[in-house]
């Protein structure tokens, strides 16, 4: 018997255990003595998956329907998922999302509920305890899509060689699909800003609102007030409408935020790269496999390609052509502020009253570009709150005129219902029978 059929046994072994069996009991499935399941149980229990040697992929099992072989079939899995982990080509997600989107594809029915499976998981003891948010001093308004292609959130994660060459790894997700998209560069400026804006509307379409925080590559830099920068023009031009999540405040970028941690993880953590060449090769692995990945808990078991597939995209036009200068075009910039203690915002390099705001209130203000002239409004809330108070209102100098958006670019409005109909078909889950789980 050969050294990797030998481990191929003892891997077998684990999972057997993992699912409840006795050694025993797995030592006869695998045609094996019991001083052997014993032996290795022992040593597994003491050293876990390194104790078998290094990881490889797990054998395939088809969970049947009867109630014992159901939980047997989710310990199963997430015994699996611990093993592929340490896979330096796995994403690493063990959770009850991740089990439940291998449930799908495993033929097992009916699907026991994310819910069922955590409280699995949690009875026996293999499961953290969620610890609850922090309290936050400032409270923000936020936006709250309901479907994709509203709010793509974009943000820059640094990294570094091994050589200590410094890598500005850009990275984009819809909101709602969890649709993500990410390109490196060796610096991360306006240029590299702007390629990879286009870079994500190729990869996800063009969203009506695009939310970045205030590096300098994304707002115009620091020096001129009421400054419009080169990506906020191309946003615009686009006919997108810029966010500008609050100074110091990354959770406002939350889903990005989020993506940044997982993208690290498969990407710098499991790895040694030398060069951005490498960095590319390794990166271009990682975004399939998280576009096809299950473990989105609001995804309800559908990876974000297949919401990415089912919902309409409004991509790039082929033959774009930009102008060599981008004017400042009609739309609406919107910025995510605190009020100060004096009643001020900090706005595009200039103070604004924030007028009826309270100090340590976070504000939504919207700057309207129109070729009739600009006007900057602070409101309570964001626009697609149900009521929205407008706390000041100031004139907004602009240095050159505003054009009108090209015809071109208007974005469609979506009936929110169809959307809403959509998204429930693409959400609803096959019915369970209570009877065959517990």
């Amino acid at each position: 018997m050969s050294e990797q059929t030998d481990y191929e046994d003892r891997k077998s072994l684990a999972h057997f255990l993992n699912s409840g069996k006795q050694p025993g009991e797995a030592a006869q499935a695998l045609g094996r003595s019991r001083s052997w399941a014993y032996k290795w149980q022992g040593r597994y229990q003491q050293a876990g998956w390194s104790g078998l040697q290094a990881c490889s992929r797990a054998p395939k099992h088809v969970p049947s329907q009867t109630r014992v072989e159901v939980r047997q079939s989710i310990f199963r899995l997430r015994s699996e998922l611990e093993a592929e982990r340490d896979n330096e080509d796995s994403l690493g997600y063990i959770g009850a999302d991740a089990i439940y989107g291998r449930l799908r594809t495993s033929g097992l029915t009916p699907v026991p509920a994310v819910s069922t499976i955590e409280r699995i998981l949690r009875q026996a003891g293999k499961t953290k305890p969620r610890l609850p948010p922090a309290k936050k001093e400032v409270v923000y308004p936020h936006l709250k899509p309901t479907a994709g292609h509203q709010l793509t959130q974009v943000d820059i994660v640094p990294h570094y060689l091994s050589g200590g060459q410094s890598v500005a790894c850009f990275n984009s997700i819809d909101v709602v699909s969890r649709y993500p998209a990410g390109r490196q560069y060796a610096n991360k400026g306006s240029t590299q800003a702007f390629d990879f804006i286009l870079h994500t509307w190729r990869e996800l379409g063009i969203s009506k609102y695009l939310q970045m925080d205030n590096e300098s590559c994304f707002n115009g830099g620091y020096k001129h007030p009421g400054v419009i920068g080169k990506v906020v023009r191309l946003a615009l031009y686009m006919g997108v409408e810029p966010v500008f999540s609050p100074y110091y405040h990354p959770e406002s970028n939350a889903f990005v935020e989020r993506f940044h941690q997982d993208y690290s993880a498969f990407v710098w953590e499991k790895t040694h790269l030398e060069n951005l060449a490498a960095v590319h090769q390794r990166s271009a692995s990682f975004f399939p496999n998280y576009r096809a990945s299950h473990h989105h808990s609001a995804l309800m078991g559908q990876s974000p390609l297949e919401i990415h597939r089912a919902l309409p995209v409004r991509r790039l036009p082929l033959d774009l052509s930009l102008p060599g200068r981008l004017p400042i075009t009609a739309g609406q910039i919107h910025f995510l502020r605190a009020v100060d203690q004096k009643r001020n915002v900090l706005i595009l390099n200039k103070t604004w009253s924030a007028g009826k705001g309270v100090p340590d209130q976070g504000v939504w203000a919207t700057l309207a570009l129109k070729p009739t002239g600009a006007i900057l409004r602070i409101y309570d809330a964001a626009p697609d709150a149900q009521k929205q108070i407008c706390l000041a209102e100031h004139p907004f100098p602009l240095r050159e005129p505003v054009v009108p958006l090209q015809s071109q670019f208007f974005q469609a409005q979506s009936d929110s219902n169809w959307w809403r109909a959509l998204l429930s078909g693409l959400f609803r889950r096959p019915a369970l029978n209570p009877s065959t789980m517990s």
